[in-house]
């Protein structure tokens, strides 16, 4: 709607000023031909001071009673502006490209538009206007940057995330053309890296579920709404946005999965360092501590059907604190399970390096693993 109005006004004034500035210049024998502009513009220093200073001062005569004519147009114009400005949070940006639109596409190949009295007043609207679009843009940053987290979040999207994209979207919609590419593209990508840093703050909130998890979310979901959009001055956020998500999901694994088989692990993590002290792999079994009896029993406590049943919890609750609108549950319950596998093929290459032909094996084999992976996931 402020773009209609402004659009309307802008049009319905251009004739009216130009009118009344012709009027003048014919009536008071003010005008200049064309050609006399040119000179004028292009080739001053040329001219003699006599004739330049009578034309500068026609000219100035002229600028002179439309001023007083048109006394109030200027503030007139500026509170429409401000009034346009209020009507959505973004209405800056829309009157900034209706001026920039309007001087170009209707004056640009006007002779008379570096002389006319309404190209001044449109002059100085254009600068109110980008000072208007960067004082918004400020400030949408610094939102998103300060905001608090609330005390009570449990994790999903951040408000700074929906924000920029209503932007993006905004923004896409209204600068279709490439002349607003540049100063478009700045805003873009300072809102941008306030959105990161919006993220990163996350790692210093009390939030009442999993830091990483929530960082994972988000790093995620503004890495996928840039897929989207495709804005080429945002490449490297995009990347950047996945690598932190990728980051974060590690994290999360770990945090969570840690090491499903601890004891198992720990067992293993001392056969280690017996071997890093010069050891050799085939003689470990006769150290006391880890003696084959100690691995059996060590192993004993890990059953096939007690190791579904974790893999059941750990599934249970990885889905109660994902955000089902993110879709992620797939991607880490994947994640965890190539983690835990990659864990389970560690012990086993000890257990045959270093009790070889001792018959010891855990109570489950890879194949047992993959299908309780695909029951759990099945199941659910």
């Amino acid at each position: 709607v402020s773009k209609q109005v402004l659009g309307q006004v802008l049009r319905e004034l251009q004739p009216l000023c130009t009118a009344e500035q012709q009027f003048i210049e014919k009536f008071f024998q003010l005008s200049h031909s064309a050609a006399d502009l040119q000179v004028l513009e292009v080739s001053m220093r040329t001219l003699s001071s006599l004739w330049l200073e009578s034309s500068l001062s026609s000219h100035k005569a002229t600028m002179q009673l439309l001023s007083e004519i048109f006394s109030c147009l200027e503030a007139e114009l500026r509170g429409l502006l401000d009034v346009c400005n209020k009507v959505h949070p973004f209405s800056c940006l829309q009157v900034l490209v209706t001026l920039n639109d309007f001087v170009l596409e209707e004056w640009g190949s006007s002779s008379a538009l570096h002389s006319s009295f309404l190209s001044t007043i449109l002059g100085n609207l254009l600068l109110l206007a980008k000072s208007n679009f960067k004082r918004c843009i400020g400030t949408l940053c610094r939102e998103m940057e300060e905001a608090k987290m609330p005390s009570k979040m449990k994790g999903g999207i951040l408000p700074s995330l929906s924000r920029f994209e209503q932007f993006v979207n905004f923004s896409q919609e209204l600068c279709r053309t490439a002349r607003w590419r540049r100063e478009l593209d700045k805003a873009h990508l300072r809102l941008a890296r306030s959105v990161l840093s919006s993220i990163d703050n996350l790692s210093s909130a009390n939030l009442k579920v999993s830091t990483d998890m929530v960082m994972m979310e988000n790093f995620h979901h503004i890495h996928c709404f840039l897929c989207q959009k495709e804005i080429l001055c945002l490449e490297g956020v995009k990347r950047e946005a996945k690598q932190r998500y990728s980051e974060h999901m590690e994290k999360y694994i770990t945090q969570n999965l840690g090491q499903p088989l601890e004891k198992l692990h720990h067992f293993f993590e001392g056969v280690k360092a017996r071997v890093a002290q010069g050891v050799k792999e085939e003689e470990v079994s006769f150290q006391l501590a880890y003696s084959k009896q100690e691995l059996r029993k060590v192993i004993e406590k890990y059953p096939g059907k007690e190791v579904k049943r974790a893999l059941e919890t750990l599934y249970r609750t990885t889905r109660k604190y994902l955000s089902p609108e993110e879709n992620l549950l797939p991607v880490v319950w994947q994640a965890m399970q190539q983690e835990f596998i990659r864990q389970y093929l560690e012990l086993e290459h000890l257990i045959q390096a270093c009790y070889a032909g001792s018959g010891i094996a855990m109570d489950f084999t890879l194949e047992d693993l993959q299908s309780y992976f695909s029951s759990i996931t099945l199941g659910n």
